[in-house]
Order: C-alpha cells, then structure tokens, then sequence
C-alpha cells in the first residue's frame, strides 16, 4: 500500500489495469483485473485437470467475444449493456460445480475481483490487460537477473522502486527527471 501511494499518489484518480494482489482494491475502487493473468492461469489448469478445460474454452471465448465487440468504439449505452451481458455470462460459468482444489482456488480468485473484469467495456482508454506495464519493466527485470540481482536486498528494492517511478512517470507523460526532482526535494 506504501508503495501504490507513494508511486500514483494517495487520491489516484485513474484506474489501475492489475494482477490480484490484495493491496489494490484497498488502495482503489478503480481497478481492472488483468486478463493475460486470467487467461494463462486457466490454461494451466486446463492442461492439468480435465475440468478446466471447458471452463477454459468459455473464458476464451467471453474475452475475444467481448474485446470485437468493442472494434467500432460503441456508444456508451451499448458498452453498458456489453458488459451486463459479459458479467452475466462469467457469473454462469462460476456458478458451476467444480470438484478439483486448483479449480475451486481458481474459481474462488476470480469471483473475488468479480466486479472488476469488465472495467475495459465502460471505461474509455482502458486496457483489458497488463502487459503494456509489464513490458516497460522487462529490460529491468532482465538486466537486474544479469547483474546478480545486486548482490543484496535493499539494493535490489531501491532498483525496482526508481524503474517503476521512471516507468509510471513516462507513462503518465511527466518528465522523469523533473518528477525524480520534485519527489527528492519534497522529501
């Protein structure tokens, strides 16, 4: 939670496109869940465990059914009943008996961000995944592996703290050195 309000500020007025880690929905109402995230995981399980894999199917085909209907840019009204019509679908297919523990767990991860799987429909510039903020800090991901993870923890996290501050700040089109500049002198 430190972290979310000292990188987007404590009265974020966006919404986060996120995996589901606890502290989001504590830190914003605003949230939409990550489909790349959903999606990997149910094909997962699908590979393991026989019952996923209709399970896997239906959310397949609720996301790509979903995402061409968007294709156009729809009026407002369409979009509302776009995405009634898309929660409606994925309530059935939670609604089912499902008998494996990996199943249930995942079944379970997904009503609980219930509300937030269908955010992209009604909220204009809102991606129905991750991935974009993902791939900005790959290269940090990367380069941080070859350098042997900086040998120590606190080098590690001071590292990862300014490439997500550079990365948020780009990406909200602020310049990052005025921002770091700013962050450093109010601090």
């Amino acid at each position: 939670m430190k972290v979310l309000e000292e990188t987007l500020g404590k009265r974020f007025g966006g919404t986060l496109v996120c995996d589901g880690w606890r502290p989001y929905p504590n830190y914003t109402g605003n949230i939409q869940r990550c489909w790349a995230h959903l999606l990997r995981e149910a094909e997962w399980l699908a590979e393991r465990f026989g019952e996923a894999k209709p399970l896997r199917r239906g959310l397949m085909r609720l996301f790509l059914e979903v995402k061409a209907a968007l294709v156009g840019d729809p009026p407002p009204r369409v979009r509302v009943r776009l995405r009634v019509r898309a929660e409606r679908r994925l309530r059935r297919w939670l609604g089912r008996r499902y008998e494996g523990v990996e199943v249930v767990r995942f079944v379970g991860k997904v009503r609980n961000g219930f509300g937030h799987w269908f955010t992209f429909v009604t909220v204009l510039g809102v991606e129905p995944t991750n991935s974009r903020a993902e791939w900005a800090l790959k290269e940090h991901v990367v380069q941080r592996k070859i350098f042997g993870t900086f040998r120590n923890g606190k080098g590690t996290g001071i590292y990862e703290t300014v490439m997500s501050l550079l990365a948020t700040w780009r990406q909200r089109g602020l310049n990052p050195y005025e921002a770091m500049t700013e962050s450093l002198t109010a601090a």
